[in-house]
């Protein structure tokens, strides 16, 4: 007997992902300042091998080939991000017209392609003038983001199918100003907390920002990278409550006040200790929750943790890297214990459940708030083979998974309206540099030769039939 094969409503968005930092090169180039993470990855041992994003896939300068290769493999829409620093070099201020101009050509070039443009304002590159300034420790940043998101919407209009204020603001506060395993690489958890404030404050007023300038109907959505954690013992109401804890920290943190406009109780109660939250001024947390179209769900891995004992010391297998410093403000006597294989080159397990889990919590939780996967994805170590191309069956074998998770979600009633693959091309990895490889496009970084990979053309025949392939 032979089942069904699944398949996707007709409406359903299908697309790929890249940022901004990580493929585009030309940090120099035509008025560009710099952004935290070329200070970050410029900083000795930061960075694996000390790679920085200086070329990348020199992504600037081959744009329109680039262009060409997503409508070869059918994508319906395309998720870009916007460097800051490119368009406005010090955050604020005078608008640095070729850095418009070029996202201007791009957009120009996907539409000509028949390719729905999907913009992110931020993912992750700040200006370093305003990182100098505090960055998202300072409260004015999320004014200048919202400035910079109207010069933004000026610029492009209506041409952008829709905009995403914020990639995985989680990361940006709390890998950043906590554990500093990213850029700007601080550790001061009240600094977390305080960023991941200013962070829901820039989304809400950007996201206005850009409704006033292109009008109500503009779609909008923000991307967050929520965390499934399980308890290591369910029977456990000590682990029961540290999951609710890293639901709040990780979580809830950003979902409550873009969603239901205030930071919940059990949060600030968790965290008390770290800081009294007085940054959280009148007002500001009804600005934080403007109405968004679509929530833009991450997902790649799943997590499982207890409260520690105090006996032996603990574990912090979170996947996050370790500094010595955790990212978990107020959650220091939570552990996390490594996940039971396969895993992924990052070292990140491979659990298709956890997607199907996470989108039926969250459309539960927010049953009228459509939402869209926007990044899933496995770094796998690709080879080239003898017949020049890159066979990633591993890679194949983690979308299907993954694909499939997200038909079991709509089939229990979840509203998903599209999926987007991270990532289009091999890239800068953030701190891992180039030794991880997440692209269904190989990218060569000695000669920027692009190979189409095993994986890119069974996405596209997924994409052109709407019905999932099988893995061969």
């Amino acid at each position: 007997m032979t089942s069904t094969p699944r398949t996707f409503p007709e409406d359903f968005l299908w697309g790929s992902a890249t940022a901004s930092y990580q493929i585009e090169g030309a940090v120099t180039e035509d008025g560009r300042g710099p952004s935290i993470w070329d200070t970050f990855s410029h900083t000795p041992g930061k960075t694996m091998n000390g790679d920085t994003g200086d070329v990348a896939d020199d992504h600037y300068h081959r744009w329109s080939a680039d262009l060409d290769l997503i409508k070869g493999l059918g994508l319906q829409a395309y998720r870009f991000s916007l460097a800051w620093p490119r368009i406005q070099p010090t955050g604020s201020g005078a608008v640095n017209a070729k850095g418009v101009d070029f996202y201007s050509r791009l957009v120009d070039g996907l539409l000509e392609r028949g390719v729905k443009p999907v913009v992110t304002l931020y993912h992750w590159d700040l200006p370093q003038a305003l990182e100098d300034e505090g960055g998202w420790t300072n409260r004015d940043t999320a004014l200048r983001f919202a400035d910079y998101a109207a010069h933004v919407a000026g610029a492009l209009g209506d041409r952008v199918e829709m905009w995403t204020t914020l990639n995985e603001p989680w990361c940006s506060a709390f890998l950043g100003y906590a554990s500093g395993v990213h850029a700007p690489g601080r550790t001061d958890g009240e600094a977390a907390l305080r960023a991941a404030h200013h962070l829901n404050l820039g989304h809400g007023l950007a996201g206005r920002a850009v409704r006033e300038v292109l009008g109500a109907d503009t779609k909008l959505s923000v991307t967050l990278n929520l965390h499934v954690t399980r308890p290591v013992d369910p029977d456990s109401a000590a682990d029961r409550d540290a999951i609710r804890q890293l639901d709040a920290v990780g979580n809830r943190v950003f979902l409550g006040p873009m969603l239901d406009g205030a930071y919940p109780a059990d949060l600030l109660a968790d965290t008390a200790s770290v800081t009294d939250w007085s940054f959280v001024r009148d007002g500001d947390e009804a600005a934080c929750a403007v109405p968004i179209d679509v929530l833009g769900i991450n997902y790649y891995s799943t997590s499982r943790a207890r409260r520690h004992t105090g006996d032996g010391p603990m574990e912090h297998a979170d996947g996050h890297g370790d500094t010595g410093f955790s990212p978990w403000v107020g959650a220091d006597d939570i552990e996390f214990l490594r996940q039971p294989g396969p895993y992924t080159a990052m070292g990140w397990n491979i659990d298709p459940s956890g997607m199907l889990e996470l989108l039926t919590d969250i459309s539960t939780r927010y049953p009228s708030v459509p939402l869209m996967v926007t990044e899933n994805g496995a770094a796998f170590y690709d080879t080239v083979s003898e017949d020049g191309h890159v066979h990633d069956a591993d890679r194949v074998a983690y979308l299907h998974g993954h694909i499939d998770a997200v038909g079991q979600a709509i089939d229990a009633g979840a509203d998903v309206r599209g999926y987007f693959l991270w990532s289009l091309l091999d890239n800068f990895e953030w701190a891992w540099g180039y030794d991880r490889r997440f692209g269904i496009i190989r990218v060569d970084y000695d000669t920027q030769e692009r190979t189409v990979k095993d994986s890119a053309t069974w996405y596209s025949r997924l994409i052109a039939t709407r019905e999932l392939p099988p893995v061969d």
